[in-house]
């Protein structure tokens, strides 16, 4: 442990008498809500004091500076203890904590990035810490600074499987830079915890997972002050016993008072009991950062020379997704690379050799890959590609939900998609990622069909706000376009047309290729299609396809290896619903599918050139 520098009598004072202010300003403000969590936010009140006016660096009024210290507040049903420290620190006005989950204030519920002074939203359990995680990574490892992270979690949400697996992440990567202080109050919402108050438990599992753990008495800011002291190569977690609802008389330590706020009555007693505990209005000024951490641009990152690649050879787009975020990271150091432990099937270990130090080993833990790209890429400190089958993604979907609230820029590919990866079977086919992502908001999917827009993909992907996905597959495909081939998020490529097509055909990935074997066997009975690759599925190109639709006599057959809900062909009959004379035929994988040969598979299901020469010839007959 650094050495440790006990504060005199006078500060420990201040801090608690901060501890005791940050209390009445949450029931003042749950109170006039109506709403929220005041006892949740009591338990943790001289935790907070201690952080934010006594360990913490950082400067009130600029709370995005690269160089302050990081807090996140995993347990974010306490917002209002968050809002009150700022109040304190003088960044929000204390009129601003009555106006608190209103319609017209940044106060939420929970905290989100609307608010400066959040970097990443939370109130979804055991995320936290991961993000937090991938921000204390992106200090030691790629800023190279000093500033630390902290994390307040509650005891409740160690249930959670993502906070262990940000626990032995943050240990394997020895990041001494960052804190994990677990607010131990015993009670959740609708009973106790299992652990209650042993707090031995949780210190044994802590340091089972290789953290430098201290046990300490919550509402000692002097027991904090000492805790709050990191050690070198170990992150630090602090198991802090404490008592809901602390100083409400009648509330504390008792059941059935979770997400309640105090009736006025009630609230007017305890705001009395506490204020008589306040022997100064003293403030403290939180100490100032050292400015270390390097400017980063990460704007416009553009690739340094055009694709090269040659009509006609094949290659998985999976390997040039690789080949392309080797390329990406050439032209401009603050891309960075994740994966968990799949960089040989998804192709970022191209990306690793070239960059092993802006890779990012996430091992099989999804949930928090995705959590620590999020953190890593926190006040633009880096671009993030996170790589993974797509199927695998599934288990993250409420990470990459939370990320989007948190208005994030992560960009995630997906390999292996649909049926067409064979042998492997059912478990490791993603057939529902375009559902998902096509669910999040402001997202952008991309579904490049060969090397040229696959690399396309991944330079647009670098410069887009919000959660891009780039679905990727493992057959290897012939390059059908031009290097010089120019791509735009949300326009279509009409790859075939003629003046007497029959039918429209929209496919993706091996589906397009497909579609383009099938207009090769209709021309032998003189049938005509005009071939659309989508590119992106989400902005969906409506104009080009209702303009392919109405030169075809309104005949759509969309094919794609995913499941129907939420896919390609939900997408496509969405966009020209109510548009007269168009109908819409959908191949898709229906059940679940099996092992075989891809061909095998893509037959089975109906999604393979045969599939289409029928589809075609029914709707034109």
């Amino acid at each position: 442990m650094a050495d440790y520098h006990k504060p005199d009598q006078q500060t420990m004072q201040a801090l608690k008498d901060t501890a005791n202010r940050l209390r009445i300003l949450c029931i003042q403000a749950t109170t006039a809500a109506g709403s929220g969590h005041p006892s949740s936010c009591c338990s943790a009140a001289e935790i907070m004091s201690v952080l934010f006016f006594h360990t913490m660096k950082y400067k009130p009024q600029d709370p995005k500076n690269p160089n302050n210290d990081r807090f996140v507040m995993s347990k974010g049903h306490a917002a209002p203890i968050l809002y009150a420290a700022w109040a304190e620190a003088g960044f929000v006005p204390e009129s601003e904590l009555l106006n608190l989950r209103k319609l017209d204030s940044v106060l939420e519920g929970h905290p989100v990035p609307r608010q400066e002074f959040t970097d990443v939203a939370t109130g979804s359990l055991g995320q936290g810490l991961g993000a937090a995680a991938g921000m204390a990574y992106t200090a030691k490892y790629f800023d190279k600074a000093s500033y630390q992270t902290y994390c307040l979690l509650g005891d409740g949400e160690t249930s959670e499987g993502s906070v262990w697996e940000a626990m032995n992440f943050a240990s394997i990567y020895n990041l001494d830079n960052l804190t994990a202080i677990i607010d131990v109050n015993r009670l959740g919402q609708s009973e106790p915890t299992p652990l209650q108050h042993k707090v031995d438990v949780y210190q044994k599992r802590c340091e089972a997972f290789g953290w430098h753990t201290v046990v300490v008495d919550g509402h000692s800011v002097e027991e904090l002050c000492k805790a709050l002291t990191p050690v070198k190569n170990q992150p630090t977690a602090i198991i802090a016993k404490t008592l809901k609802g602390k100083g409400i008389p009648g509330v504390e330590d008792k059941e059935n008072w979770h997400g309640k706020p105090l009736p006025k009555d009630l609230a007017e007693q305890a705001i009395k009991e506490i204020e008589s505990k306040i022997q100064s209005n003293k403030k403290l000024v939180p100490t100032l950062p050292v400015e270390d951490a390097p400017s980063v641009n990460i704007k416009n990152i553009k690739m340094l020379s055009p694709p090269n690649f040659k009509l006609g050879d094949k290659i998985a787009t999976r390997k040039a997704y690789g080949l392309a975020l080797a390329k990406l990271g050439q032209a401009n150091n603050r891309v960075i690379a994740l994966d968990g432990d799949t960089k040989n099937s998804t192709f970022s270990e191209l990306f690793k050799k070239e960059y092993p130090d802006r890779y990012i080993e996430c091992f099989i833990a999804e949930q928090n890959m995705v959590s620590v790209a999020v953190g890593s890429t926190t006040r633009g400190r880096a671009v993030a590609f996170t790589s993974a089958f797509a199927t695998f993604f599934t288990r993250t979907f409420d990470q990459i939900r939370m990320a989007a609230v948190s208005e994030s820029n992560i960009n995630l590919c997906g390999s292996h998609c649909g049926v067409s990866i064979g042998e492997d079977g059912a478990s490791q086919m993603g057939l529902e990622d375009l559902s998902m992502f096509r669910a999040i908001p402001n997202s952008t999917v991309f579904y490049p069909s060969d090397a040229v827009s696959t690399e396309k993909a991944v330079e647009l992907a670098a410069n887009r706000k919000g959660i891009c996905f780039i679905r990727t597959s493992r057959p290897e495909n012939e390059v059908i376009y031009n290097n010089n081939e120019d791509f735009k998020v949300g326009q279509a490529k009409v790859v075939k047309q003629s003046k007497d097509d029959q039918a429209t055909v929209i496919g993706a990935g091996v589906t397009l290729h497909e579609a383009l074997a099938a207009a090769e066997q209709l021309m032998k009975d003189t049938i005509r299609i005009r071939i659309i690759d989508l590119f992106t599925i989400k902005p969906l190109d409506r104009q080009t396809i209702l303009d392919s639709a109405r030169a075809t006599k309104g005949r759509i057959i969309t094919v794609e290896d995913h499941y129907p809900e939420g896919g390609i062909g939900e997408a496509v009959a969405a966009a020209v619903v109510g548009e007269p004379g168009i109908t819409v035929k959908s191949l898709a994988v229906s059940g679940v599918p099996r092992s075989g040969k891809p061909a095998e598979l893509l037959s089975l299901f109906g999604i393979d050139k045969d599939a289409i020469v029928k589809a075609v010839k029914e709707v034109v007959s």
